[in-house]
């Protein structure tokens, strides 16, 4: 009977898990894809590498916010248009690079993803649409799936593409979404193409700032890079928290962008 009971569990177990990698039967409309959860390691845990987030199932854009969508954003909801934006919420080089308030550059193309983009233009994005940012959790966990398995952070061959990219300077014309190629979970571009502003990027601070205080991990710091690092060989996550520690959530750069998520039972919800 206990044998019975546990194939029983195990068949109701497969068929949810198969039913949820279906991402794009489950959510066509929104262009998004379920990512089916899991476990995510932080490259830094307070006991070297026991600490362990349980991330929940959760739906995530298929490719980065663009800037054609950007714009759209933009003219429904002027006080983010470059003039009107206060230096508070972005800096002085927030949408520089198109040629107006409301007409993109010479060099942007309208299916490029949106750059120059302070945290709080993301998270406002993301909010007029009913979604939010992905946490840094979220976002890992779907960024180290390689493109045939959900865990590529130990394929060397992975890790080194990843490298290269990071390792090439930025281009003044960004290539459109999509053309970076899909991971495991059919999710594009999440190397290659652009950083992205995660919602608590500020995580990993060492500096004492208020945001960031309650979870801080006093060896992320330069002399010790990688003291209680869950992993010291994967070098893109270290360039990931460097890179994340230097912002500010006013600051937007050129190879800096985002995409949005929204929670699966939400999702649910509404159907």
């Amino acid at each position: 009977m206990r044998k019975t009971t546990k194939n029983i569990l195990f068949f109701l177990m497969f068929s949810i898990n198969a039913l949820l990698a279906q991402s794009d039967k489950i959510n066509p409309a929104n262009n998004m894809m379920l990512i089916s959860g899991g476990v995510y390691t932080p490259l830094y845990g307070e006991k070297n590498n026991d600490l362990k987030i349980k991330v929940a199932p959760f739906f995530i854009d298929k490719y980065a916010v663009t800037n054609s969508q950007f714009l759209k954003f933009v003219k429904e909801n002027p006080k983010w248009k470059r003039s009107n934006a206060k230096k508070l919420f972005a800096d002085e080089n927030y949408l520089s690079n198109w040629k107006s308030d409301l007409e993109l550059g010479k060099n942007v193309l309208p299916n490029g993803p949106v750059t120059n983009i302070s945290w709080f233009a993301a998270k406002a994005y993301c909010e007029y649409y009913k979604k939010r940012l992905p946490s840094v959790a979220e976002w890992e966990l779907v960024a180290k799936a390689s493109s045939n398995q959900p865990d590529g952070s130990k394929d060397q061959k992975y890790i080194k593409q990843i490298l290269e990219w990071y390792s090439r300077p930025i281009t003044e014309k960004i290539s459109p979404v999509g053309s970076r190629g899909k991971n495991y979970w059919g999710v594009y571009d999440m190397h290659g193409l652009i950083w992205e502003w995660t919602s608590d990027f500020f995580s990993s601070l060492v500096t004492g700032e208020s945001r960031g205080d309650s979870g801080l991990e006093r060896n992320l710091f330069c002399g010790s890079g990688s003291v209680n690092a869950s992993d010291f060989k994967n070098y893109p996550a270290f360039m990931r928290s460097a890179f994340r520690s230097s912002l500010k959530a006013n600051y937007t750069t050129s190879n800096l962008g985002f995409r949005c998520v929204k929670d699966y039972k939400e999702e649910r919800k509404t159907k």
